[in-house]
């Protein structure tokens, strides 16, 4: 059990607990993005339905079911970034079309997927946005479906067999061209689902519907909740949660993961039992992305900025205000296969920073102020990275940097992807400093911290437009620089 988790003693320590019965009802699994505490947790649903001694290798009906994160006794909910993941995982199938690559495309769409699952949407009201999340739900399903008969019909994949197919007449530039076409379609399907369907926020409904689930009876040996990035869960949620650990049914887990335990309630925490998951190593992530994604990929094959941002959020740098990442190597390689690269988003982040200090500048003029002199480095350092991006050198009208941006991001249609924008936002506003002689004043610090958390908040959990949130962003720090 647990070998699919690498570099990490909290597997250790979960197998003691497991093997010598201590397994606690309700557990806290903590640390950064990438530890592997999603996997943690999916592992453990597997190890606790299985019908027989819990093997890795186990093909018992219960474990094949949770392979495929299709077992009735999962229920997963909470905020995650999913596009990266699948894009990765789809590069993966394509380049090796194993089932073993299979299985790890299908399970990162099922992750989508399973914070749909009907259970915990029944106390949501009918409208037209549920009717089109549905839409997209069943579409996606139904591609899925199609990709999998395809597979058996033409290449005799199946899960009984669970090996790659090896007749030559399946490397033919037909099977391939047709396995693209397929795979891109779901992709992009996953991917408007996710912009569309997924809140920060964990609802009380989605607690209360969960907590009613708990309690009745498994199909297996046992039920396992799990709630990822349990921080984001609103006031009330927190509290119908706290019920739900005071009086945990029998046979029944719960296992909320988070990157900042600090900002869950002490009453809930105190509720969990705790297991730290560190920051790999390099070595051990790389070791990650060859078993995973089957990559034996090199640092030189990613750009010399891009080496800077994993050498700058290693180096414990604050990351997403609503995500927390703090990226990686495995975070910086599944960023790259999205649809927007990190370089044109770091480019587009530069430019707008760049263009805020810009028109700080002409509003201090115009009110008399000096403008200080942190505003003035981050201009001089992310000019030209926007200028050899070709984006020109800044504006100060709102309209025009925000309708390139738009442009360039093919407008932020990936949610995701403004979270990454923001991300490198606050990178820049970091980096600009490295050859000051001075520390920047708290006020600045809070100016980015602050309106880089609402935008956040505004896209991510209110569903403002991408470029409604970047333009309030931008007017109110150009204001707030000019007044420090």
């Amino acid at each position: 059990m647990f070998e699919n988790l690498l570099g990490q003693n909290a597997s250790e320590q979960l197998k003691t607990d497991i093997e010598a019965g201590f397994l606690a009802p309700a557990m806290l699994f903590s640390g950064p993005p990438t530890s592997g505490k999603g996997t943690a947790a999916l592992e453990l649903g597997r190890v606790i339905s299985c019908e027989e001694k819990s093997a890795w290798e186990c093909q018992c009906s219960s474990c094949s079911r949770h392979r495929l994160l299709l077992h009735p006794d999962l229920l997963c909910l909470g905020w995650k970034l999913f596009s990266a993941e699948i894009a990765a995982s789809v590069g993966t199938f394509l380049r090796e079309t194993s089932m073993s690559s299979y299985v790890l495309f299908v399970r990162s769409l099922r992750k989508l997927l399973a914070r749909f699952n009907p259970v915990l949407w029944e106390d949501e009201p009918k409208g037209a946005k549920i009717s089109s999340i549905s839409s997209k739900v069943n579409s996606l399903e139904e591609e899925l479906d199609e990709l999998d008969f395809f597979i058996k019909k033409e290449a005799h994949f199946s899960a009984s067999e669970r090996q790659a197919y090896e007749k030559k007449d399946y490397e033919s530039q037909d099977f391939k061209d047709k396995l693209v076409k397929q795979t891109d379609a779901i992709k992009k399907k996953a991917f408007a689902l996710e912009s569309e369907g997924i809140s920060v926020n964990i609802p009380i409904a989605q607690i209360r519907c969960a907590s009613y689930w708990s309690r009745l009876t498994p199909i297996g040996r046992g039920k396992i909740l799990i709630i990822e990035n349990a921080d984001q869960m609103q006031e009330e949620a927190r509290n119908s949660m706290l019920k739900l650990l005071e009086e945990p049914p029998a046979n029944f887990t719960a296992v909320l993961t988070t990157t900042r335990p600090g900002s869950l309630l002490p009453t809930v925490v105190s509720r969990l039992r705790p297991y730290k998951f560190s920051a790999r190593d390099a070595f051990t992530e790389k070791e990650v992305l060859r078993r995973v994604f089957k990559d034996n990929f090199e640092m030189k094959e990613f750009s010399v900025s891009a080496k800077e941002s994993l050498d700058k959020r290693e180096s414990g740098a604050e990351g997403s205000a609503v995500s927390g990442v703090k990226s990686g190597l495995i975070s910086l390689y599944l960023d790259s296969f999205l649809p927007i690269s990190p370089e044109t988003l770091k480019a587009l982040s530069a430019f707008f920073s760049a263009s805020v200090a810009y028109k700080a500048a002409l509003l201090s003029k115009k009110n008399g102020r000096s403008l200080p002199e942190e505003v003035v480095l981050l201009g001089k350092f992310c000019t030209p990275i926007a200028e050899i991006a070709g984006l020109g050198r800044p504006k100060k009208d709102t309209s025009s940097v925000i309708t390139l941006i738009m442009e360039k991001a093919a407008n932020f249609e990936l949610k995701s992807l403004f979270f990454h924008f923001i991300i490198f936002l606050l990178d820049q506003v970091s980096l600009s400093q490295r050859t000051a002689a001075f520390l920047p004043s708290v006020a600045y610090n809070e100016t980015f911290r602050k309106n880089s958390k609402w935008a956040e908040t505004a896209v991510g959990i209110y569903n403002i437009r991408p470029a409604q949130a970047l333009e309030k962003l931008f007017n109110d720090l150009a204001r707030e620089l000019a007044d420090l």
